[in-house]
């Protein structure tokens, strides 16, 4: 089914650190054989407690608590960073392998809206809760880069993060470590090539309204408001007045970028055809190729004035125009 025929028929369905271990040790850090630290009930659910916090293996917690002295917090470090060396591992090993498959995610925090891609080899890592965990951190990442620079009084900001940019990014709200670290963890867990692509952030001021879209979307309660999918849309519209259906609206219009892949806004005087088809406002609606999008826009009481469309796996000049 075509992405076009799909969009019309989902607007119908509406829906401290630890000892390191010894440099001339050759095993790698999964492959330690624990001795006999397990010897007691409450060792036992201190290992239980681990295993569940971080996910790893029985055998690597155990070595993480008997190198760290039975410390809980110490051997959850121990474990990351030991995992995030093998990931840096892996990360040179498999550079270079295409990664064509991924995830765009979209988050909204009051006035700031960000889009970002992380590409992966595989639709199968792709679907896997730690790949879209590591787009969660990426998009967090973003979004606190955006809310860190200062609001526009009078219009609305919009700006791009390369790949470079973005793995320089710090990580979580402390600020510890960056973007590329959690990258290299997902490729030591995941085992397949990773790329953080690029983002896009806006921050709107009174006035302005951001429309948003996410088509194949996939939903995990643990992302909490995070929405992901293989296209992103967010439609930047100007406003007289909070109407009651500006999200529908702002759906609607981000579906139409995604569908129709606009390059420019255009102006209400453009005419439909020729070279104004790439044109937004007079291309013909989505949703009804009868009318162009500005006469469907124009009775709504708003001006959309600006637009970002990422989809995943993109190459060439529209992706580089980010």
């Amino acid at each position: 089914m075509s992405l076009l025929r799909s969009l019309r028929l989902c607007l119908v369905a509406r829906t401290g650190s630890c000892p390191p271990l010894p440099l001339q040790s050759p095993q790698p850090w999964h492959t330690f054989h624990a001795g006999h630290w397990l010897s007691s009930a409450s060792s036992k659910d201190l290992l239980m407690k681990l295993r569940r916090k971080t996910g790893y293996s029985f055998v690597n917690c155990k070595k993480a608590l008997e190198t760290c002295g039975g410390d809980l917090r110490q051997a959850e470090s121990w474990l990351h960073e030991q995992a995030q060396k093998e990931g840096w591992g892996k990360a040179a090993k498999l550079h270079g392998r295409k990664t064509k498959e991924g995830l765009i995610g979209l988050l909204q925090e009051g006035n700031s809206t960000v889009l970002v891609e992380v590409n992966c080899e595989t639709d199968f890592v792709a679907r896997n809760l730690k790949f879209q965990q590591l787009v969660q951190q990426v998009a967090l990442g973003t979004m606190l880069h955006c809310q860190s620079l200062k609001d526009q009084l009078s219009t609305y900001s919009k700006g791009f993060l390369n790949s470079s940019e973005l793995s320089e990014l710090p990580f979580g709200p402390e600020r510890k470590g960056s973007l590329k670290d959690q990258l290299a963890l997902a490729i030591g867990k995941l085992g397949e090539n990773m790329t953080l692509k690029r983002a896009a952030w806006v921050k709107v001021p009174n006035g302005f309204y951001v429309g948003s879209y996410v088509h194949g979307t996939m939903h995990s309660p643990s992302l909490h408001n995070l929405v992901l999918g293989k296209y992103g849309a967010l439609v930047i519209c100007e406003i007289s007045e909070w109407k009651a259906n500006l999200e529908e609206l702002g759906r609607r219009l981000g579906q139409h970028v995604v569908g129709m892949a606009p390059l420019s806004v255009g102006s209400l005087d453009d005419e439909p055809g020729g070279e104004t088809e790439t044109k937004m406002l007079s291309q013909p609606y989505l949703l009804d190729p009868s009318i162009t999008l500005g006469q469907y826009v124009q009775p709504q009481g708003v001006s959309v004035v600006d637009f970002v469309r990422f989809e995943c796996g993109e190459e060439g000049e529209a992706a580089e125009a980010e």
